[in-house]
């Protein structure tokens, strides 16, 4: 809950919503140790690369409201407060907390999220998202109407991120996109063996 609560804070800072799809996949460096049979490294700042750093410490920045590198419950009722979540119960935020294995200071927030990170979502919870936009349970998704909510809604991409994406997941002849593949790539960081 902290997790998503965290990246859900620095999406929302960036935009009107919360659509985490190109925030999701593992980090890379992460993903070659793991495909070298490196169980991992004590230094959870090798996991990430510079970029994906300086986006987590900016989140920890935004939720550590009293700005004493430690996020407390005060500080997540601060933060909720200000986003307009005025009445969230304590037995939210001790929850929330009790997610780290003790005081959250930015290197076990990085922890934490390379931890989540390291499959990133689990598939079940990225297939439920896009099921939402699936109603007949087909497994797929128009082209066309995944591309309009894209470039048209909450963080929108771009031309070439639309076209990117078209070349990864290309859709069959009928239009359809498999979300089941997009959803195992997003998890396992490659194409699935048919």
């Amino acid at each position: 809950m902290l997790l998503f609560f965290s990246t859900w804070c620095y999406r929302r800072k960036n935009s009107d919503c919360f659509i985490p799809v190109r925030q999701l996949k593992a980090p890379k460096k992460a993903k070659r140790r793991q495909a070298a049979g490196d169980s991992g490294s004590s230094n959870v700042f090798s996991m990430f690369e510079q970029s994906q750093i300086q986006e987590y410490k900016e989140a920890f920045t935004i939720i550590d409201q009293n700005r004493d590198g430690i996020i407390s419950k005060d500080d997540l009722r601060d933060v909720l407060a200000s986003m307009g979540q005025l009445n969230v119960k304590n037995e939210e935020l001790e929850a929330m907390i009790k997610e780290a294995s003790g005081p959250i200071n930015f290197t076990v927030f990085l922890t934490m999220f390379g931890e989540k990170l390291k499959g990133a979502d689990p598939e079940d919870v990225i297939l439920s998202a896009f099921k939402v936009l699936d109603p007949a349970a087909t497994g797929t998704i128009k082209k066309e109407f995944l591309e309009e909510l894209l470039t048209t809604q909450c963080d929108r991409f771009s031309k070439e991120e639309i076209k990117n994406m078209w070349a990864a997941f290309p859709p069959d002849v009928a239009g359809n996109v498999d979300y089941k593949n997009i959803c195992y790539v997003i998890t396992h960081g490659e194409e699935k063996e048919e």
